[in-house]
Formats: C-alpha cells, structure tokens, sequence
C-alpha cells in the first residue's frame, strides 16, 4: 500500500489498519465493504447460501478463491466407504449437499476420505491456501485462527456467506485495535492453549467484543506456527472478531513449498512484502495489555465458558463472593451444570472421556506433546480416549512418526480427521453427565452432547488426564519435567 504523499508526516499504522485499508472497496455509511481474498466453506453452514445463489439467478464470483471441506458432520471412522456410507441421515444430507453445490458452481474440495481433507482452519494452512496480508471469511466462529500468518480472518454468518459467494466482499464495522503483547518465556509444560486460555480469562468472555486483536512480544515469536494458530483460534472466546499475528521468519518456513505458496521469484516478492506486514512504531492502539506467560501455570476450564478457566492448582469459585448478582447468578449456573461446588478443587477431579483434537488442537505439534505424555503407559481402566487428527495429512504424518501407534498402545482410539466431539455434530458425542477432558475451544452447555460436562486444557493436559483417570498436572508426566 502506498500513502498519499502530504507535507505532513504520514500517521503510523498498525498492521490492523495495513490490511483493512489494501483491501477497503468502499463504504456504506458505518460498515465497510471489504474486498475477499480466500472464501472458506464447509457443509454446516452453507445449504442456504447456495439455495440463495439459485434463487436470485446469481453465480459465485470468483470459484479460484473459494476452497469447500467437509469437517464438522463427518464421522471420524470408515471415511473410505464415502458419503453414502454415513449412518446419521442429516449428516449424510450435509455432506451429499456440499458435493452437489460445489460441483454445480466448480468450487475446488477434497472429497471424504481424501488425505487432503479435513478441518477446514487445518487444511488452508497447510495447503498454502492461508497467505500473510489476505482477507478471509469462513462460516464458522474459529476462522480467527488464520490471523496467525498475518491475515486478516473473520467468522461469518450463513447470510454473508452467500453475499462473499455472489460479490466477493464482505460488510463490516471497522473493529477497534487491541495489542495484547507476550512478554516473558514459557516454563517446562505450558502451551500455547495455556496463553490462550489465560489471555480469554484475563481479558473476560466478551472483554474484546469489538477489537481486532494483534498478539506481539517475544512470547509470540518463540511459538510454533501451530501454536499460533492455537492463539489466535482462541480469540474468539473474548469476543474478538480476528486477531492478527506479524509474519516473520517462523511464518515464511511454514508456508514455504506448501501446494499453493508461490514458487521461485514469485515466492521471493511475495516473501518480501509479506515481512513488511508489521505495524509502524509508534501505531497507537486503542487499548494494550501486557501478559507475562512466565506466570501462567497449566489451566483447566471449570464451568461453561472459556474465560471460566483455572490455574491447576485453583479451586472452583463461590457464587457468594461476588459482589455482582449478574455474575454471581452465571457462576451458580455453571457450578449447578457442571456438577462442581464452591471451593472444590480441579485437581484429582475424576472424569469419563478424553478428547484429543478439535481446530485448536489437532495438528502435529498437539499429537507429538500428546503422545510424549502417554507413551510407556496406559490409559485409566474407567475412561475413554480418542484422539481425532486435523486432516488426513496430519493423520499420516502421525503415522510416520510412529504417534499413532503411541496412542493405541495406551489406550487411546486413533481416528479418521474432522471436528468430531468438538461440536458433537456426527457419531461422536458425550452421554448426559460424562466428564470429558477435552483440547476444543468451547465448554458452553450441551456443546460436546446434551448433559455433556468439558473441561478445556492443552493436549498435553488432556493425555495426563487420560492416564491418571482424573485431572493431574502433567508436569508430574511430561518428560524431563519436574
């Protein structure tokens, strides 16, 4: 982007205000109509936009920046006897409907049981389809998780989804800016989900309802890619929109010959511009938090938000000691669903299930700390484990490395890629009452199953409960960590 030059000395700008600006079309009255560089589809949410498209006589704009997958009603067994084989009706409706729509409007998807398939804020990344300096919009609240390369992503709703699919813009209120900068270094057993719960509980469930967030500090830059993508997928839980982290090194060796990244000089500018995409100094955000994550201890979620959340050697809260009759009334609420009392602590609470996977957590870096955990032991004779990789690529990475075979000697059901427990919207559910240790991103009521109870953790976190039966600090089982 080039600023106009003026006598003046241009104004500094975050990389927020960066992105917005490249790709302003134009306005109408408060909301901005924002041009798309990558539309995200997949089959829960997208039936009726594409009835829309037939209705009003309209085509999709531009299929090349379209990319469908199939992820949340997928079973997450015998994906290889195709879409006919699945038992639950309304799923298989789900997933023939997605087919049809898309190889009616020539939109590129990777069938059932193809490798490439599965989650859909797994598989752009991993595809290269997700690139620094894009927009992109998907029908489905984690898409912040593709800010970690330095895009500008937003969750939509199914109205929206049709209009990116007809016009290729998106309508929406400038968000205001929130730097949350990382300071400090991670002790021994502490993830990125740990950080990311932390920042949801600090900064409170709907504490960032109307800023987009930029994540910055030497924490940020000392994670993973997949970890990135754990952080910025949680964003959402604070109320976020999307949340942004700066390319640098870590983002250019992911990408780079990734299927759709650029090749040869094509990838050298690109990767050139792609460093640019920082904010000036001296851009001043509406609001700025500063975290140490030297102080962050392993976190386990206790009611039935993710900001509800609490350091492993917490107890649960007391209604009573809030002065708020509103909060006072949702901590009642949570205590009474998830069948906890005041001052009851995390540790040593028994639970029935694991689950191990989810768009947060289910890429190879959260199946190797998993596996690290399990491996030589066994798990728990009164609970059910299942670990449900990202995509079929993750799944035979795993296979490569020997993981798969780590889980199913301990115990764990190794499965096929999708969201599976994550939104319970196939064969993987909770029964009413089961206590699941789970790596999802959301806790809420009835999430994971109707009477289902979750509490959110790190992989790592999870593998230990599986292990131990109930909840433990996985510092007491993580290799090389005392």
């Amino acid at each position: 982007m080039t600023l106009p030059q003026t006598g003046l000395q241009a104004a500094a700008l975050t990389l927020h205000d960066k992105l917005w600006n490249a790709h302003l079309v134009a306005m109408d009255g408060d909301e901005a109509i924002l041009y798309v560089d990558l539309h995200l589809l997949h089959e829960a949410t997208t039936p009726q936009a594409f009835e829309g498209l037939r209705l009003a006589g309209r085509t999709v704009r531009q299929p090349s920046r379209v990319l469908a997958l199939a992820d949340h009603s997928v079973p997450t067994h015998g994906q290889s006897n195709g879409v006919g084989a699945v038992r639950d009706a309304a799923a298989r409706l789900q997933l023939q409907t997605l087919a049809a729509n898309v190889a009616e409007f020539g939109i590129e998807s990777f069938a059932l049981g193809d490798a490439r398939n599965g989650i859909v804020h797994v598989v752009a990344p991993e595809q290269g389809r997700t690139q620094p300096g894009m927009t992109i919009a998907c029908g489905d609240s984690h898409t912040s998780t593709h800010g970690a390369f330095g895009a500008l992503a937003f969750g939509i709703g199914t109205s929206d989804v049709e209009h990116v699919l007809a016009t290729q813009t998106l309508r929406r209120k400038r968000p205001r800016s929130l730097r949350v900068t990382l300071d400090g270094a991670l002790r021994p057993g502490i993830t990125a989900k740990d950080i990311a719960l932390h920042v949801v509980r600090e900064l409170g469930q709907a504490g960032a309802t109307g800023f987009g967030i930029e994540f910055a500090g030497p924490a940020v830059r000392a994670l993973s890619m997949e970890a990135r993508m754990t952080l910025c997928n949680m964003s959402i839980e604070a109320g976020a929109p999307c949340s942004l982290i700066a390319p640098d090194a870590v983002t250019l060796a992911y990408l780079e010959g990734r299927p759709a990244a650029p090749r040869g000089a094509a990838w050298q500018a690109a990767t050139a511009r792609w460093l640019a995409l920082t904010s000036d100094p001296g851009a001043v955000f509406d609001r700025e938090v500063v975290i140490d994550v030297g102080q962050i201890e392993p976190l386990v979620s206790w009611g039935t938000s993710p900001a509800q959340t609490l350091g492993i050697g917490g107890v649960v809260p007391d209604p009573a000691a809030s002065t708020d009759p509103r909060e006072q009334a949702q901590i009642a609420r949570a205590l009474e669903y998830m069948g906890l009392t005041p001052g009851q602590p995390l540790l040593g609470l028994g639970i029935d299930r694991v689950f191990i996977g989810s768009c947060t957590n289910a890429r190879i870096d959260d199946l190797r700390a998993a596996a690290a955990v399990v491996r030589g032991r066994r798990v728990a004779a009164t609970v059910r484990a299942q670990v449900v990789p990202g995509s079929g690529l993750v799944k035979a990475q795993a296979e490569a490395e020997g993981l798969d075979q780590d889980f199913l000697a301990a115990g764990f059901e190794w499965r096929e890629p999708g969201c599976s427990l994550c939104a319970a919207m196939n064969d993987d559910r909770l029964e009413p009452g089961e206590r699941c240790a789970s790596t999802s991103n959301r806790n809420f009521e009835n999430r994971q199953g109707t009477g289902g109870r979750t509490h959110l953790m790190s992989p790592a976190m999870a593998a230990a409960a599986a292990i131990a039966g109930r909840i433990v600090d996985v510092r007491a089982l993580w290799p090389g960590v005392d």
